[in-house]
Protein backbone atom coordinates (compact mmCIF):
# COMPACT_ATOMS: atom_id res chain seq x y z
CA UNK A 1 0.00 0.00 0.00
CA UNK A 2 1.31 3.74 -0.65
CA UNK A 3 1.66 6.25 2.53
CA UNK A 4 1.96 10.22 1.69
CA UNK A 5 4.13 11.01 5.17
CA UNK A 6 4.07 14.69 5.59
CA UNK A 7 7.50 16.26 7.57
CA UNK A 8 7.88 19.31 9.16
CA UNK A 9 10.46 21.26 10.96
CA UNK A 10 13.88 19.59 11.24
CA UNK A 11 12.39 16.77 9.52
CA UNK A 12 11.87 18.71 6.86
CA UNK A 13 14.86 20.28 6.50
CA UNK A 14 16.70 16.88 6.82
CA UNK A 15 14.64 14.84 3.82
CA UNK A 16 14.78 17.99 1.52
CA UNK A 17 11.21 17.48 1.38
CA UNK A 18 8.07 18.06 2.96
CA UNK A 19 6.54 14.77 1.22
CA UNK A 20 7.71 11.19 1.43
CA UNK A 21 5.59 8.71 -0.76
CA UNK A 22 6.36 5.53 1.13
CA UNK A 23 5.02 1.44 -0.44
CA UNK A 24 4.23 -0.52 2.70
CA UNK A 25 3.26 -3.76 3.32
CA UNK A 26 -0.66 -4.48 3.99
CA UNK A 27 -0.93 -4.54 7.79
CA UNK A 28 2.36 -1.90 8.80
CA UNK A 29 2.28 -0.07 12.22
CA UNK A 30 3.12 3.57 12.67
CA UNK A 31 6.30 1.83 13.93
CA UNK A 32 7.11 0.16 11.35
CA UNK A 33 6.95 3.33 9.10
CA UNK A 34 8.97 5.12 11.23
CA UNK A 35 11.99 2.59 11.04
CA UNK A 36 11.54 2.44 7.04
CA UNK A 37 11.99 5.87 7.41
CA UNK A 38 14.87 5.40 9.70
CA UNK A 39 16.47 3.26 6.52
CA UNK A 40 17.23 6.54 4.48
CA UNK A 41 20.42 7.86 4.93
CA UNK A 42 19.08 11.22 5.00
CA UNK A 43 16.73 10.76 7.83
CA UNK A 44 18.94 7.71 9.86
CA UNK A 45 20.66 10.59 12.28
CA UNK A 46 17.55 13.17 13.07
CA UNK A 47 14.80 9.91 13.59
CA UNK A 48 17.47 8.07 15.86
CA UNK A 49 18.15 11.37 18.01
CA UNK A 50 14.63 13.20 18.08
CA UNK A 51 11.79 11.91 19.74
CA UNK A 52 8.86 11.72 17.14
CA UNK A 53 5.16 11.51 17.63
CA UNK A 54 3.38 9.76 14.29
CA UNK A 55 -0.30 11.33 13.46
CA UNK A 56 -2.59 9.61 11.59
CA UNK A 57 -5.60 11.46 9.96
CA UNK A 58 -4.55 14.12 12.42
CA UNK A 59 -4.56 12.12 15.90
CA UNK A 60 -1.41 11.39 17.65
CA UNK A 61 -1.15 7.31 17.59
CA UNK A 62 1.17 4.83 19.55
CA UNK A 63 3.93 2.78 17.51
CA UNK A 64 1.50 -0.65 16.98
CA UNK A 65 -1.58 1.55 15.40
CA UNK A 66 -2.08 -0.17 11.91
CA UNK A 67 -1.59 1.76 9.07
CA UNK A 68 -4.38 1.87 6.04
CA UNK A 69 -3.91 3.07 2.47
CA UNK A 70 -5.18 6.59 2.37
CA UNK A 71 -4.19 7.04 5.39
CA UNK A 72 -2.92 10.87 6.26
CA UNK A 73 0.27 10.46 8.37
CA UNK A 74 2.16 13.09 9.27
CA UNK A 75 5.76 12.80 11.45
CA UNK A 76 5.61 15.64 14.20
CA UNK A 77 8.95 16.98 16.09
CA UNK A 78 8.83 18.42 19.35
CA UNK A 79 6.29 21.75 18.77
CA UNK A 80 8.03 24.92 19.54
CA UNK A 81 6.22 27.21 22.35
CA UNK A 82 8.41 24.66 25.30
CA UNK A 83 12.05 24.39 26.00
CA UNK A 84 13.53 21.27 24.38
CA UNK A 85 13.86 18.63 26.47
CA UNK A 86 15.89 15.36 25.42
CA UNK A 87 16.28 12.37 27.98
CA UNK A 88 18.73 9.37 26.13
CA UNK A 89 19.67 6.31 27.50
CA UNK A 90 22.10 4.40 25.24
CA UNK A 91 24.58 1.89 24.71
CA UNK A 92 26.82 4.21 22.28
CA UNK A 93 29.24 6.83 23.74
CA UNK A 94 28.19 10.38 24.69
CA UNK A 95 28.39 12.91 22.69
CA UNK A 96 29.42 16.36 24.29
CA UNK A 97 30.21 18.57 21.84
CA UNK A 98 26.61 17.62 20.12
CA UNK A 99 25.36 17.72 23.49
CA UNK A 100 25.85 21.48 24.50
CA UNK A 101 25.39 22.23 20.66
CA UNK A 102 21.78 21.32 20.72
CA UNK A 103 21.19 22.69 24.24
CA UNK A 104 22.66 26.36 22.73
CA UNK A 105 19.11 28.55 22.57
CA UNK A 106 19.23 32.24 21.57
CA UNK A 107 17.88 33.36 24.69
CA UNK A 108 20.18 31.70 26.68
CA UNK A 109 23.20 33.56 28.42
CA UNK A 110 24.72 30.68 29.69
CA UNK A 111 24.71 26.93 29.50
CA UNK A 112 26.27 24.02 32.04
CA UNK A 113 27.58 20.64 31.55
CA UNK A 114 27.88 18.01 33.91
CA UNK A 115 29.93 14.89 32.61
CA UNK A 116 29.97 12.41 34.93
CA UNK A 117 32.82 9.31 34.26
CA UNK A 118 34.35 6.44 35.19
CA UNK A 119 36.87 6.46 37.47
CA UNK A 120 39.04 4.50 39.74
CA UNK A 121 38.07 1.12 38.67
CA UNK A 122 38.74 -0.13 34.83
CA UNK A 123 35.08 0.06 33.41
CA UNK A 124 31.92 0.00 34.95
CA UNK A 125 28.86 -2.04 33.60
CA UNK A 126 25.54 -0.39 33.56
CA UNK A 127 22.10 -1.57 33.49
CA UNK A 128 18.94 0.39 33.38
CA UNK A 129 15.07 -0.29 33.06
CA UNK A 130 15.41 1.63 29.36
CA UNK A 131 11.56 2.80 29.19
CA UNK A 132 11.26 3.57 32.73
CA UNK A 133 14.78 5.83 33.04
CA UNK A 134 13.97 7.83 29.48
CA UNK A 135 10.72 8.95 31.51
CA UNK A 136 11.28 9.24 34.35
CA UNK A 137 14.67 11.46 33.29
CA UNK A 138 12.54 13.50 31.04
CA UNK A 139 10.01 13.95 34.02
CA UNK A 140 13.09 15.56 36.02
CA UNK A 141 14.24 18.08 33.16
CA UNK A 142 11.13 18.90 32.58
CA UNK A 143 10.47 19.79 36.50
CA UNK A 144 13.98 21.58 36.29
CA UNK A 145 12.72 23.80 33.12
CA UNK A 146 9.53 24.79 35.14
CA UNK A 147 11.64 25.56 38.48
CA UNK A 148 15.03 27.38 37.29
CA UNK A 149 13.20 29.00 34.01
CA UNK A 150 15.66 27.22 31.61
CA UNK A 151 15.41 27.41 27.86
CA UNK A 152 16.82 23.61 27.26
CA UNK A 153 17.68 20.51 28.77
CA UNK A 154 19.13 17.50 28.08
CA UNK A 155 20.39 14.52 29.89
CA UNK A 156 21.74 10.94 28.23
CA UNK A 157 23.15 8.04 30.22
CA UNK A 158 25.21 4.98 29.26
CA UNK A 159 24.55 1.47 29.44
CA UNK A 160 26.57 -1.44 29.31
CA UNK A 161 29.86 -1.40 29.83
CA UNK A 162 31.70 1.91 29.97
CA UNK A 163 35.58 2.30 30.52
CA UNK A 164 37.85 4.30 32.86
CA UNK A 165 37.89 7.96 31.51
CA UNK A 166 34.78 7.47 29.63
CA UNK A 167 31.83 9.59 30.13
CA UNK A 168 28.88 7.58 31.85
CA UNK A 169 26.38 10.41 32.02
CA UNK A 170 25.71 14.13 30.54
CA UNK A 171 23.98 16.58 31.71
CA UNK A 172 23.68 20.11 29.75
CA UNK A 173 20.99 23.09 30.58
CA UNK A 174 20.88 26.59 28.88
CA UNK A 175 19.37 29.57 30.68
CA UNK A 176 18.84 33.37 30.31
CA UNK A 177 21.81 34.01 33.18
CA UNK A 178 24.25 31.83 35.32
CA UNK A 179 22.04 31.11 38.34
CA UNK A 180 19.61 29.55 37.03
CA UNK A 181 21.45 27.55 34.91
CA UNK A 182 23.89 25.81 37.35
CA UNK A 183 20.94 25.34 39.85
CA UNK A 184 19.19 23.71 36.94
CA UNK A 185 22.16 21.43 36.40
CA UNK A 186 22.61 20.49 39.70
CA UNK A 187 19.21 19.90 40.71
CA UNK A 188 19.29 17.42 37.14
CA UNK A 189 22.22 15.24 38.15
CA UNK A 190 21.43 14.69 41.66
CA UNK A 191 17.56 14.30 40.80
CA UNK A 192 18.80 11.54 37.82
CA UNK A 193 21.02 9.63 40.69
CA UNK A 194 18.48 9.02 42.99
CA UNK A 195 15.41 8.39 41.40
CA UNK A 196 16.62 7.17 37.87
CA UNK A 197 16.43 3.47 37.67
CA UNK A 198 19.84 2.78 36.36
CA UNK A 199 22.38 0.09 38.05
CA UNK A 200 25.93 -0.09 38.37
CA UNK A 201 29.12 -2.63 38.74
CA UNK A 202 32.27 -1.63 39.28
CA UNK A 203 34.90 -4.18 37.70
CA UNK A 204 38.80 -4.47 38.42
CA UNK A 205 41.42 -4.81 36.17
CA UNK A 206 41.44 -8.73 37.07
CA UNK A 207 37.81 -8.93 36.76
CA UNK A 208 36.73 -8.69 39.93
CA UNK A 209 33.66 -7.66 40.12
CA UNK A 210 31.04 -5.37 42.97
CA UNK A 211 27.59 -4.19 42.41
CA UNK A 212 27.65 -0.55 43.34
CA UNK A 213 24.84 0.45 46.42
CA UNK A 214 22.05 2.59 46.15
CA UNK A 215 18.91 3.91 47.88
CA UNK A 216 15.58 2.77 47.28
CA UNK A 217 13.66 5.51 45.79
CA UNK A 218 10.79 7.37 47.11
CA UNK A 219 7.16 6.54 46.14
CA UNK A 220 5.36 8.70 43.50
CA UNK A 221 2.59 9.99 45.45
CA UNK A 222 1.43 12.92 43.89
CA UNK A 223 2.88 13.11 39.77
CA UNK A 224 2.89 16.67 38.79
CA UNK A 225 0.06 17.71 36.63
CA UNK A 226 0.99 16.94 32.64
CA UNK A 227 4.21 14.75 33.58
CA UNK A 228 4.63 11.07 31.96
CA UNK A 229 3.89 9.80 34.46
CA UNK A 230 0.43 11.48 35.27
CA UNK A 231 -0.76 11.20 31.86
CA UNK A 232 0.79 8.19 30.42
CA UNK A 233 -2.27 6.50 30.47
CA UNK A 234 -4.23 9.05 28.25
CA UNK A 235 -0.99 10.02 26.03
CA UNK A 236 0.48 8.04 23.17
CA UNK A 237 4.24 7.77 23.79
CA UNK A 238 6.84 8.37 21.51
CA UNK A 239 7.05 5.98 18.43
CA UNK A 240 11.31 6.08 18.78
CA UNK A 241 12.79 6.99 22.07
CA UNK A 242 16.71 6.42 20.63
CA UNK A 243 18.21 3.08 21.90
CA UNK A 244 15.89 2.41 24.40
CA UNK A 245 17.49 -1.12 26.66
Amino acid sequence: MRIDVKLFAGLREAAGTGEIALDLASGSTAEGLVEELRRRPDMERILTDMPIRVAVNRTYVDGETELREGDEVALVPPISGGAPIRATVTERPLDVARVVADTGDPAAGAVVMFQGNTREVARLDYEAYGEMAEQRIAEILEACVEKHGLTAAIAEHRTGPVALGEASVLVAVSAPHRPEAFAGAREAIDRIKAEVPIWKVEVETDGSRSRVDGTVPEVDRNPRPGSASATQRNSPPNVNLPEQQ
